[in-house]
């Protein structure tokens, strides 16, 4: 019995060898044993940045990088040519409306220029008559004065049909052949992508009615959440990163009231890096990066063991590793931000963490 009680004592030191005053232990491993395990070895990958804190967000457009797109007749739409997520150029057509009230419009507007070509002409006789002293004077400021007020109805219904989406080389079209056309073309006002459409063809539509919501995607904004007991921690300039990603970016615009719903301050972050990586309106939850006074470095999660309560990785050395005792200080994109006794040029077991640990506390097969 006495026998038993040694070697059962003897196998529990075995199996603890981490628990050693000096936070370290050799794990004695062949080169073949670390090839079976498909241990593969790195360097320690230094950083500037610690994570404070973690904070939602949720990912928006620049109100001056998104447009609605408006039919601005009343009409039935008769196309839409575009749908949610496309890429759209600037002044190219989204859709067709059929419009009556373009026709009324186009018709106004052949009146005017009727009109305008009578007073001009009227104009041109009377200063040749006044010259000869057929009229008077005041029967050519009377020609003249026709010929401005038609002037001014003939711009003001161009403009009337600019307004309604007609385009320049289509009202010249108008004034060369004189025929009316009762669709109303439906263009994007800049370049980029579709993010919302709000109506189908075949319905009718009043003016004003919206018909697309796009964005330009070149500069997105994070609105943050800031939890209001690390207010403070927060300034202009700061770096936050987006949790899973590698997107950054950077805050300019801290709120000066509290939200009384959840105690927290709206922050804003013009995205600097790796925008392609989240969507608009996505929720996402962001880390508050903080410069560290002390030398930390980023690993692999598959490099880090754990083991009663404490983190360690594992120094490669000769015939073997060294399990290091490491405080990890956050987490990062890829892996964790961790402190530690190291010179910065060790060989680090980047992952398989949990096979040696296993093999450690000999529960591991390597052959």
């Amino acid at each position: 019995m006495r026998r038993l009680k040694i070697i059962t004592l003897l196998g529990l030191l075995a199996l603890s060898p981490i628990s050693r005053a000096d936070n370290s232990h050799f794990i004695a491993l062949s080169q073949q044993q670390v090839d079976n395990l498909g241990i593969k070895m790195g360097k320690l990958e230094p950083v500037s940045r610690v994570p404070l804190f973690t904070a939602p967000a949720k990912v928006i457009v620049p109100p001056s990088h998104e447009f609605i797109v408006s039919t601005t007749q009343a009409g039935l739409i008769v196309k839409m040519n575009a749908s949610v997520g496309d890429k759209v150029a600037k002044g190219e057509v989204l859709g067709l409306i059929n419009s009556p009230d373009l026709l009324a419009l186009q018709s106004n507007y052949l009146k005017a220029v009727g009109a305008l070509k009578l007073a001009s002409a009227t104009y041109n006789r009377d200063k040749t008559l006044r010259k000869e002293g057929v009229i008077s004077g005041r029967g050519e400021q009377e020609s003249f004065s026709r010929y401005n007020a038609s002037t001014i109805e003939v711009n003001q219904a161009r403009q009337l049909l600019q307004i309604a989406g007609m385009p320049a080389i289509e009202i010249k079209q108008l004034d060369s052949t004189g025929q009316l056309a009762s669709q109303v073309s439906i263009r994007s006002p800049i370049s980029g992508r579709v993010i919302e459409r709000m109506a189908v063809s075949g319905t009718h539509v009043d003016p004003l009615s919206p018909l697309y919501r796009i964005a330009n995607l070149d500069e997105l904004w994070l609105e943050i959440n800031i939890p209001q007991d690390h207010i403070d921690d927060v300034k202009i300039g700061d770096k936050v990163q987006v949790e899973g990603s590698l997107t950054e970016a950077e805050i300019n615009v801290l709120g000066q009231s509290v939200n009384p719903e959840n105690q927290t301050v709206l922050a804003r972050a013009v995205i600097k890096t790796n925008p392609s990586a989240v969507r608009v309106g996505q929720k996402v939850n962001i880390q508050h990066l903080q410069a560290s006074d002390a030398v930390t470095y980023q690993l692999p999660d598959v490099a880090i063991a754990h083991h009663e309560g404490k983190t360690y990785v594992f120094i490669r050395e000769k015939d073997g590793f060294k399990a290091i005792q490491v405080t990890i200080l956050g987490k990062q994109a890829g892996g964790s931000v961790i402190t530690g006794n190291f010179t910065g040029d060790e060989d680090i077991a980047i992952n398989n963490a949990s096979a040696i640990k296993a093999t450690m506390l000999g529960l591991g097969n390597t052959e």
